[in-house]
């Protein structure tokens, strides 16, 4: 994994909004995939981790109904779910592309995956004061998932991402 430090440097770069909004699709789909595979194999309902997505929308009540099927709450789950990807896939990017964070695959999975700690650590801390019934999901199948969603979301983008050529025509990435 090869670091070039001296090139992580602030440019008035913006991101590329199309990688970042699938890199946040992609990752949210294998982040949903990986916790609805952990609930399985704990035994446990897959509706659960739904249900808490939905109660952020549509209120604690929902996680009061039994942690069944029910259409509407998946939709709302679902819809939930990926705009917050989205919004984190966002935020991600506006962090890599001004300071060339997303250089080198080395680079931007370290990125992805210290994203991914900070976003567990705010949303499992530091949201709970509003969604207290994720102070409940805390872990380490939790913890893991966030780095895979930051590692995902950051190597999408960076592979999405339109390489511009520098001034010897090449592309500015190194691969």
């Amino acid at each position: 994994m090869e670091l070039h430090m001296h090139s992580h440097h602030f440019v008035r770069r913006m991101p590329e909004w199309p990688a970042a909004i699938i890199g946040g699709c992609v990752a949210g789909a294998v982040f949903l995939v990986i916790e609805l595979f952990a609930m399985g194999v704990a035994r446990q309902s897959v509706w659960s981790p739904l249900r808490m997505i939905a109660a952020i929308v549509m209120g604690r009540d929902v996680l009061a109904q039994p942690a069944t099927f029910a259409a509407g709450v998946v939709i709302v789950a679902l819809l939930t779910h990926f705009v917050l990807a989205i919004l984190f896939a966002v935020i991600l990017a506006v962090i890599m592309a001004p300071f060339s964070l997303d250089s080198s695959v080395g680079t931007a999975s370290l990125v992805g995956a210290i994203f991914g700690v900070l976003l567990y650590v705010i949303n499992f801390h530091g949201m709970t004061q509003w969604f207290s019934w994720f102070a409940d999901a805390r872990g380490w199948v939790s913890f893991l998932n966030h780095i895979v969603f930051g590692l995902v979301a950051a190597n999408t983008y960076l592979s999405l991402e339109r390489k511009e050529p520098d001034a010897s025509g090449k592309g500015n990435k190194s691969e």
